[in-house]
């Protein structure tokens, strides 16, 4: 009998693009027989499908599959990282942690052919590397190939190679492939090359769903989402699954140009990465679920929670996606949440959201006094309450003779 070690099949993880399409002859000119997979993660049309898919017939794969990862994606980071709150260095939302259930679904097709070996398109001086690797090897015994790192040993620039080797062997490149690299899902769409990664202006193709200033709705949007326990069930009224919920709102809020920015990270690898990045729909998320949050969440709550947040974003960042301390800290997230119940409202008029409305019957609100306005306490608690607060930089005042920056006694 063949053990899946004697097998010659092998899974790619496959998105169509000019990394994993140069992967597909690559490997099988290595003796490998190939078969794709497309995790559907959302960002891609029907027409987009049908062209992987299409792509994937085109270089010869033995078997192509086409899995949905929107639910899967939506429990697996979307939930925690709304809980969270807290984008990857105050800027990034982690657009790319689709790559750990694209890990899950060619996994479980190489379960499927009985084989374990499993290959894909990072390239050796990315982050998504670590990623791959990291989530396979904390799911098994499997062996990795990655084609982008081994061509690297002797060509430095490699999407020019990549290019120009499937164009020898008769195989068309997408123009929008040779200016950027581009990922779509669910999450929203990253774009990196060319005059990005030269810390240049981003030419007018460096563009995904975000509508263009002049091309914004003359009229508001306003939206209410629903959150039970932290998580958004209902979208103006009608209760839906949370991928729906985030595939609407990246509809509805690209068209005025939310959630697309620059940004340059300190990646996992040590070099510094430029991207734009759009993420509509995470960003009117993030927007509402602080506001509600922050309404309902005590003050130790909402100082403390921020650390907690910080280091979940670091873990999935880094590839730590199955560390046991992500599972612990986010034990502690769900906690925090069971509080977060309520509507927000989110308006728009371009290129930022606000939550303009919060209602919940778990709002922090004192009946007998309002922020600067109004209290039910006299003065004299008032003044007590200020000098026992104060009491220890007072003391230092007294003792040491004024402002803190001045000279001692001695």
């Amino acid at each position: 009998m063949t053990s899946p070690n004697d097998s010659r099949d092998i899974v790619l993880a496959f998105s169509g693009g000019l990394d994993t399409s140069f992967c597909v002859p690559y490997l099988k000119e290595q003796g490998w027989t190939v078969h794709t997979v497309f995790a559907d993660t959302g960002g891609v049309d029907a027409e987009e499908r049908a062209t992987i898919e299409a792509r994937a017939a085109e270089l010869g794969v033995a078997s192509h599959v086409t899995v949905d990862g929107g639910p899967a994606l939506w429990a697996g980071f979307v939930k925690p990282f709304v809980w969270a709150g807290e984008p990857y260095q105050g800027q990034y939302p982690l657009l790319v942690s689709d790559r750990y259930l694209i890990v899950d679904a060619t996994l479980a097709r190489a379960r499927e052919l009985g084989t374990n070996a499993i290959a894909h398109g990072c390239t050796g001086m990315g982050n998504d590397q670590v990623r791959f690797d990291l989530a396979v090897k904390a799911s098994g015994d499997y062996r990795i190939v990655a084609p982008i790192r081994e061509i690297q040993k002797e060509h430095t620039q490699t999407r020019a190679f990549e290019q120009a080797y499937l164009e020898a062997r008769g195989f068309g490149v997408r123009a929008k492939q040779k200016a950027y690299t581009i990922n779509e899902n669910l999450l929203g769409v990253t774009l990196s090359g060319g005059e990005i990664d030269a810390w240049e202006a981003p030419g007018e193709g460096a563009r995904g769903w975000c509508a263009r200033r002049e091309q914004w709705p003359a009229e508001p949007l306003e939206v209410a989402l629903r959150f039970e326990n932290g998580e958004a069930v209902a979208l103006d009224g009608t209760p839906l699954p949370g991928e729906k919920i985030l595939a609407k709102l990246n509809t509805m809020f690209a068209q005025y140009g939310v959630g697309r920015g620059m940004y340059t990270g300190d990646t996992t690898i040590g070099l510094k990465g430029r991207i734009v990045f759009e993420a509509p729909g995470l960003a009117a998320l993030l927007a509402a679920h602080r506001a509600l949050e922050e309404a309902v969440l005590t003050k130790q709550q909402n100082r403390f929670k921020p650390e907690v947040a910080r280091k979940w974003v670091e873990l999935v960042y880094e590839g730590f996606y199955h560390d046991p301390l992500k599972t612990d800290l986010e034990a502690f997230l769900a906690s925090s949440q069971r509080m977060v119940n309520g509507e927000v409202v989110l308006r728009t008029t371009g290129g930022r959201v606000d939550a303009v409305a919060v209602r919940s019957p778990h709002l922090l609100h004192a009946k007998g006094a309002t922020y600067a306005q109004s209290a039910d306490w006299g003065v004299e608690e008032a003044e007590g309450f200020i000098k026992l607060f104060g009491m220890s930089s007072t003391l230092w005042a007294e003792v040491n003779g004024g402002k803190s920056g001045g000279q001692g006694r001695g």
